[in-house]
């Protein structure tokens, strides 16, 4: 008779520092590539959207919430607001958006909140493909 040894595995340890259900989180799948297909020489411009991601990533929700559009916050803006371009690509029956700043120097993504997750649709690299910035 053979003795059978159960071997006890370790419980798994979640990889988790403070509360993720709160932290943004990033999601792309829904991200329309329009947007951004014109900046493949400017890998600048990324490294600095990526900045900033990371940045975002570390805070939870209530701390954008409380921030200026201009730091780490952000604004929400109507989908009629948006370019002819670009209303095409929003997704159906979604009637505003929030939008974060992607670099210092003003350049925004947009998308939509799902629970803590953040989902990019646009990324604007040239001022206007998303929206009119300027005075009408």
């Amino acid at each position: 008779m053979v003795k059978k040894f159960a071997i006890k595995q370790p419980k798994p340890q979640a990889a988790v520092i403070g509360k993720p259900q709160e932290r943004i989180v990033f999601g792309f799948s829904e991200l329309r590539p329009y947007s951004y297909v014109n900046c493949h020489n400017d890998s600048s411009f990324f490294i600095s959207f990526f900045e900033r991601l990371k940045k975002l990533s570390s805070l939870d929700w209530n701390t954008v919430n409380t921030s200026a559009r201009h730091s780490f916050g952000f604004e929400k803006m109507q989908a009629d607001s948006l370019t002819a371009a670009a209303k095409q690509h929003v997704p159906v029956g979604m009637t505003s958006l929030m939008v974060f700043r992607a670099s210092g120097d003003n350049h925004v993504f947009l998308g939509y909140r799902d629970n803590n997750v953040f989902q990019v649709i646009f990324i604007e690299y040239n001022f206007g493909d998303v929206y009119f910035h300027g005075k009408k």
